[in-house]
C-alpha cells in the first residue's frame, strides 16, 4: 500500500510538472504503443533509458517507483510463467506433463519487460500531474467526440476522482488493517480460504467507508452547484506554448523511429 505511486502527485516546478498535460496524455498512449509493438531486446535499452531521463528531470525518486513494482509482483509471475509453458516451440525442459521451450522464455521475457516498463513509465503522469490539470487534459483529448453525445466532461472526472481517491483508499484499508489486528485478526495465517475469509473484516468497512465517501463528495458537489460542463469555465485555461510542441512533435518522432527500427531488423 505505501509503496503505490498510482494517484500520488508530488508538486514540483520542473520541466515535466510544467508540461500540459494534454502533451502528457498524449505522450504515455504513444509510449504504451511503442512499447507493446517492439521485438527486439535491445531497443528497450533507448526507451529505459528516456524513461529514466524523464524520471530524473521531474526530480522524482526512480528507487521508489521501482518499489512500486511490489504491487504487480503477483500479476507479473503469473503472465510469466503462463506463457512460459503455454507458448508452443522448441522444448528446453520437461516438467511432468508441462513443457518449457525456448519461445515461451523468449514470449515471458518481453511480456515481464512490458509489464515492469509500463508501471514505470506511466507513474510520472500521475505524479507530476494535479487532479485538476489531469482532468482538464482528459477533457479536452476528448472533447471532439462531444459531437456525437459523448460524456467527456463527465468521464474525465470519474477518472480523476478515482485516481484521487487511491491513495486515500490505500491509507483507510491501513487504518482498517492495523485497527483489526489489534483485535487479534490474522491476516497471513491458514490456508487460503481462512486468509480470503479472514479479509471479510477489512473489505466490508472498506466498502463502506468507500460508499460514504462518495456521498459526501457528491452532495459537496451540488452544494456548489455543479452541474457538468454545461456553461463550465476554466479560471486557468490550457495553452500549449513552444516547449510543449517540441516535446511532443520531439518524443513522437522517437517513438516512431523505434517502432520502425524495430520492424526493419
Amino acid at each position: 500500500m505505501n509503496n503505490m505511486p498510482l494517484g500520488q502527485y508530488v508538486p514540483g516546478n520542473t520541466l515535466i510538472h510544467r508540461l500540459d498535460p494534454r502533451v502528457k496524455l498524449i505522450l504515455v498512449i504513444f509510449y504504451m504503443i511503442t512499447l507493446f509493438m517492439i521485438d527486439n531486446l535491445l531497443l528497450y535499452i533507448p526507451l529505459f533509458i528516456f524513461v529514466y531521463l524523464v524520471v530524473k528531470l521531474a526530480n522524482l525518486s526512480f528507487l521508489n517507483i521501482l518499489k512500486s513494482l511490489k504491487s504487480i509482483i503477483f500479476i507479473l509471475l503469473f503472465t510469466t510463467v503462463i506463457h512460459i509453458f503455454s507458448t508452443p516451440g522448441r522444448e528446453v525442459a520437461s516438467i511432468w506433463k508441462l513443457t518449457i521451450t525456448y519461445e515461451g522464455i523468449q514470449r515471458a521475457l518481453y511480456i515481464g519487460i512490458r509489464l515492469i516498463m509500463l508501471v514505470i513509465g506511466t507513474s510520472y503522469l500521475t505524479l507530476t500531474t494535479s487532479t485538476t490539470k489531469l482532468t482538464d487534459g482528459l477533457e479536452e483529448i476528448m472533447s471532439p467526440l462531444k459531437v456525437i453525445g459523448f460524456p467527456a466532461h463527465e468521464l474525465a472526472m470519474m477518472i480523476s476522482i478515482a485516481l484521487r481517491f487511491i491513495p486515500t483508499l490505500f491509507d483507510e484499508a491501513n487504518k482498517i488493517r492495523k485497527a483489526q489486528l489489534a483485535r487479534g485478526a490474522e491476516f497471513d495465517s491458514g490456508n487460503v480460504l481462512k486468509k480470503a475469509k479472514a479479509m471479510i473484516p477489512l473489505l466490508v468497512p472498506l466498502f463502506i467507508n468507500s460508499f460514504r465517501r462518495a456521498s459526501e463528495l457528491a452532495t459537496a458537489m451540488e452544494a456548489r452547484g455543479y452541474k457538468g460542463s454545461e456553461g463550465r469555465t476554466r479560471l486557468n485555461p490550457l495553452v500549449m506554448n513552444r516547449v510543449d510542441w517540441l516535446v511532443l512533435i520531439g518524443t513522437i518522432i522517437l517513438f516512431i523511429a523505434l517502432i520502425v527500427i524495430g520492424k526493419i531488423i
